[in-house]
């Protein structure tokens, strides 16, 4: 279903899957030129199904974040914001234009937010891609999961905290701020998606299912 549209009018679709006590919000982008994660965005149902998980997982797939950042395939949105630094968390910088001068002031990420908000998730999957390496990252209480994830997938383990800075992330807003366990997936930019997908099939249902 449409739980809301991007600046240009586009929608923002998420399917519910499962009905059990455990919540998961899974995004498959929120960076329009990080198309990686689609394949996987798209195979997840079916897998979720087959593994038996319906009764132990309500499952939150939000197709695209930021679906006129991906028409255009730029990473920031149709007003030239970076939706994934427009979240409420203290680290916001209003001083960078490309955050959006206030926090939540882009639907796309009024939409995260909310859905966020509503369900209450235990755990936030979120789909990126990075220009020449893959790994995992997290952010708030999700070390054993990552660790977890790591060793199933063979992604290597990297904190977010190690690498750049992210003020106004969904990781630093829904991890460290709101203290819930955030696993970002990068995949190899231009990587065959097919091969992420099997690459990281088994660690991503295990993270689900808790």
């Amino acid at each position: 279903r449409t739980e809301g549209t991007s600046v240009q009018g586009r929608p923002i679709r998420a399917l519910t899957l499962g009905h059990g006590p455990r919540r998961v919000l899974f995004i498959g982008g929120i960076h329009g030129d990080e198309a990686e994660g689609s394949y996987t965005t798209a195979e997840l149902p079916a897998a979720f199904t087959t593994a038996s998980l319906s009764d132990r997982v309500t499952l939150t797939i939000i197709e695209d974040a930021n679906p006129d950042g991906r028409e255009a395939k730029t990473r920031a949105n149709a007003k030239g914001v970076d939706v994934n630094r427009n979240f409420p968390a203290p680290n916001f910088d209003a001083n960078d234009p490309a955050n959006g001068g206030t926090p939540l002031s882009q639907p796309e990420s009024r939409t995260v937010y909310r859905l966020i908000e509503e369900i209450n998730p235990d755990l936030i999957v979120v789909m990126h891609s990075w220009h020449d390496r893959q790994f995992i990252n997290f952010d708030g209480p999700a070390r054993q999961i990552a660790d977890r994830f790591a060793a199933t997938s063979g992604l290597p383990l990297t904190a977010s905290t190690e690498f750049a800075p992210t003020p106004g992330s969904l990781g630093s807003y829904a991890g460290r701020d709101r203290k819930r366990p955030v696993l970002t997936i990068e995949l190899r930019r231009g990587s065959d998606p097919k091969a992420d997908w099997e690459q990281i099939r088994s660690a991503l249902l295990d993270a689900i299912g808790g």
